[in-house]
Formats: C-alpha cells, sequence, structure tokens
C-alpha cells in the first residue's frame, strides 16, 4: 500500500469512480425534478405545440367548454402524450382542473395557481385565461404508461451499464497509467543501487515526464561526474605509485648499502639522499596542489593585478639562468595594459613554469619572447621559443600531469610531469584559458598563449579604492 503505483492507481479509481457516480445522481437528479418539467414546458410552447394550440380553441370557442373531448379526438394536434411520467394538468384562469392526463382521474379538481410547480398561461388578447402544467404522478398511481415506463427502465439500464464499464476500464487504466508513471522512477532507483555497488557506468533511459525526464538527466549528469571523479582517482593513484617509487627505491637501495657499508657514510652520499627526499617533497607538493585546484577548491588571493608589472619582475628573475644556458630573453608589452582581477603569485607562479619550460626546450642562441596584448574583454599572454618543438600527436596531451613529450627524460630535466597540468588548472581557476600551438620542427619551437577575462573598470576602481584605504 506505500507503492506510489499502487497510492496512483487508488487515486485514480476513485477519480473516475467519483465522475461515474456524479454522472448517474446527475442524470437521477435530472429525471427527477423541475429540469424536466422545464425542458418539456419549452417544448410545449415552443411555435406550433400545445400551448399554441389551446391559445387557438379559446379564440374559436370563446371559452374551455368541450375541451376534453377535443383533446381525446386530437391528441396528436394538442401534442399531450405521456412525456417521462409527468402528469400533464390544464387549468382555466381561476385554477379549476380542466384536463388531467391520469388515467382514471375525473377532473372536477382544483389548482391553486400561485403555488404552481410548474405552469406556462395561456394568453389570448393578452389576458390569462388559464394555465398548462406538469406535476409528479401521486403514490397511489406508481404505474405508469407503458411507454414511459419501458423509457425510464432502458435508461436506469443504460445509465448502469455505462457506470460499471466505465468504473472497470477507470480502474485498468488508472493501474496501467500509474504503472506507467512511476516505471522510470523505479529504473532511476535500481541504477541509484548500482552506482552505490561502484558500478558507475550505470545510466538510465531518458523518458516520462518532464519532471522525470530531468530528475533522468540529473542523475546521469551526476553517474558521469561521479565516473570521471573515480577515474581521476584510480590514475592519481597510479600515477603517484609509480612516480614514487622510483626515488623510494633509490633512498632504500642507498641506504641498504650504507648499512651494508657498499657505501661510505659521507656527505656526498648523504647529498644525494637528500636529493632524492627534495623530490619527493616537490611531488608530494604538485600533487596536493593539483588536486585542489581539479577539485576546484584552490585557495585563490585576487587583487588588481597589472600584468606588464608582473612579466618584467619574473622575466628578470631567470636572466641570468637564461645568460648563462646562451638563450636570449625579449618582452614585447603591449602599453596601457588594461587590470587583470588574479592571484599575483599564481599567474607568477604559472609565468615561471612557462618560462622555465621553454627554457628546458631551447639550445644554445635560442630566444624566448613574452608577448602581450588585450582586445575588449579579454588580455592574452604568449611564451614563445625557437627549440625543438612540440610533435602534433604530443599536443593533446601536453597538459595531462606526468605526460612528457620525451620519454627519456628524467626528473632531473622533465621535472615531475605536473608542471603544465598545474598550469592548466591554475588558468582555468582564473576563468581564462590555454592553448599552445607548435610546428613540430627543431628551430621554430613552442607558442603557450594565456587568455584572461578582464577586469571591469567600475570594478577595478572600487578595488583600488578599497585597497587605498
Amino acid at each position: 500500500m506505500n507503492r506510489l503505483w499502487v497510492r496512483l492507481s487508488m487515486a485514480f479509481s476513485a477519480v473516475v469512480l467519483l465522475g461515474v457516480v456524479v454522472i448517474v445522481l446527475s442524470s437521477l437528479i435530472i429525471a427527477r425534478t423541475g429540469i424536466r418539467e422545464s425542458i418539456i414546458l419549452q417544448d410545449y410552447q415552443s411555435e406550433g405545440g400545445l400551448v399554441d394550440n389551446l391559445e387557438l380553441y379559446y379564440k374559436d370557442h370563446g371559452s374551455w367548454d368541450g375541451l376534453v373531448d377535443s383533446l381525446a379526438q386530437n391528441s396528436e394536434v394538442f401534442a399531450i402524450g405521456p412525456r417521462l411520467g409527468l402528469i400533464l394538468i390544464i387549468t382555466d384562469d381561476q385554477g379549476n382542473v380542466l384536463y388531467n392526463s391520469t388515467p382514471g382521474v375525473a377532473t372536477s379538481d382544483r389548482r391553486d395557481v400561485t403555488r404552481f410547480p410548474s405552469a406556462a398561461p395561456l394568453l389570448v388578447d393578452g389576458d390569462t385565461k388559464g394555465y398548462v402544467g406538469l406535476e409528479e404522478p401521486p403514490s397511489q398511481f406508481p404505474l405508469l404508461p407503458n411507454q414511459t415506463r419501458f423509457v425510464l427502465e432502458g435508461l436506469s439500464t443504460i445509465l448502469f451499464l455505462v457506470g460499471n464499464i466505465g468504473g472497470i476500464i477507470g480502474l485498468i487504466f488508472g493501474v496501467m497509467v500509474s504503472r506507467s508513471l512511476t516505471a522510470p522512477l523505479r529504473r532511476l532507483a535500481e541504477a541509484a543501487r548500482a552506482i552505490g555497488a561502484q558500478n558507475l557506468s550505470r545510466r538510465v533511459k531518458v523518458e516520462g515526464t518532464v519532471e522525470v525526464m530531468d530528475m533522468a538527466n540529473a542523475f546521469n549528469e551526476m553517474a558521469s561526474a561521479l565516473e570521471e571523479k573515480e577515474t581521476l582517482r584510480r590514475n592519481l593513484v597510479a600515477d603517484v605509485a609509480h612516480e614514487l617509487r622510483t626515488p623510494l627505491t633509490v633512498l632504500q637501495g642507498n641506504l641498504l648499502a650504507i648499512l651494508d657499508e657498499v657505501y661510505p657514510m659521507d656527505n656526498s652520499e648523504v647529498a644525494r639522499l637528500y636529493d632524492q627526499t627534495r623530490l619527493l617533497s616537490r611531488l608530494v607538493e604538485d600533487l596536493h596542489e593539483l588536486s585542489q585546484a581539479e577539485a576546484h577548491q584552490l585557495p585563490l588571493k585576487l587583487d588588481v593585478v597589472q600584468i606588464d608589472d608582473l612579466v618584467h619582475t619574473t622575466i628578470a628573475k631567470f636572466d641570468s639562468l637564461a645568460e648563462a644556458e646562451g638563450v636570449t630573453l625579449k618582452v614585447e608589452v603591449t602599453p596601457n595594459l588594461p587590470l587583470v582581477l588574479a592571484d599575483k603569485g599564481r599567474l607568477s607562479q604559472v609565468l615561471h613554469n612557462l618560462l622555465n619550460n621553454a627554457l628546458v626546450h631551447s639550445t644554445r642562441g635560442g630566444q624566448i619572447t613574452v608577448h602581450t596584448e588585450y582586445n575588449r574583454d579579454t588580455l592574452k599572454l604568449q611564451v614563445q621559443d625557437n627549440g625543438k618543438g612540440i610533435p602534433a600527436a604530443n599536443i593533446p596531451y601536453l597538459f595531462n600531469r606526468f605526460y612528457r613529450v620525451d620519454p627519456s627524460r628524467n626528473r632531473n630535466t622533465g621535472g615531475t610531469g605536473l608542471g603544465l597540468a598545474i598550469v592548466k588548472a591554475i588558468v582555468e581557476a582564473h576563468g581564462g584559458h590555454i592553448s599552445v600551438t607548435s610546428e613540430g620542427k627543431v628551430g621554430q619551437g613552442s607558442t603557450f598563449t594565456i587568455e584572461l577575462p578582464l577586469m571591469n573598470p567600475d570594478k577595478a576602481v572600487a578595488q583600488i579604492n578599497m585597497e587605498s584605504k
């Protein structure tokens, strides 16, 4: 009884049965009350009907004398046949009964015309000469004429059959509709249990009403997000296990060699072990930072940033290193760059990673160019080198974590393989976008382009005023 389809079936059935009951009761009420009389009287008062014929009779005879005989002889003309079991009463203007259609009843009777239930006046030259009325048969005359009794009995039988058939059809239809309405919800519950059992590939068919379809779409989106997060989690665990294995193996091997007195316990050996711990520390820090960014929880200290100042400050840190490598650093900054709302430290980290990456891939005598430009909505920051370039097949995977274009490169030259993944996460956390283009040819290098949304001028002024206070 607590199932939704059962409750819906009961609700549909109740509505159908209530409709059938209302129809039957309404039909019975119409057949038993003054509505029936008013319909028949309206027919009597129609052109050429009983009222017109009676008024014409009075004009021709000047009185109601001989009316009963005339009605008996001309019943078709006067249209006084039985009408659904009602008694036809014709009176004069004083209420004296001139005609009563009840069999075997004398006409010597009187009616209070002011209290006549249903009556139509008979007007001759503007004066009321009588009334035509209808009454229910008295209890001592329960039998109706055969035709009338047949009509009412037939009507009752038809109403009874319609009520029963309609009720049965309504019950069946209600159960079918309720089951069809709740079927998507049942499948949704089964899919939810499957998701709970780690079957993250399970999806539900989008069907049913708009509300159920919205729920199915939301469920499928949730399942896709969970599957994607689970894939990221598994990949992260696999990547971490793979990346930690090498430095841990080196540490264990060297420490075991020291314990076995294969290696002497001197400063050079301690330095090598320390380098491995630094690599582990950097790897853990990069993984933590990347996981925060992928979970959209990377902390950002947003502030008004002048990109040209940030570029010159960061470039200055690479001057000595670039000079040692025989690489020229060039800056092309567009004058009067607009402000951006960003985390200055994070943007400096992005530019630092891109410059370091370009420097690693540049050859002696090469050049690295940092270029800036802007349009109405976007500021572009480009880092371009003329080094080895990136093969086209590698570009789609370039921002994946632990991905290296050259698998032979070790961690001392290639880092942890997380730098570009972190760069992409930081840029997207600022509402921006990063892309790379490369011909894959030595001497033509690669170009990394960062696009950041410009800051609204009014918001920039308000931010500056707030900082000045």
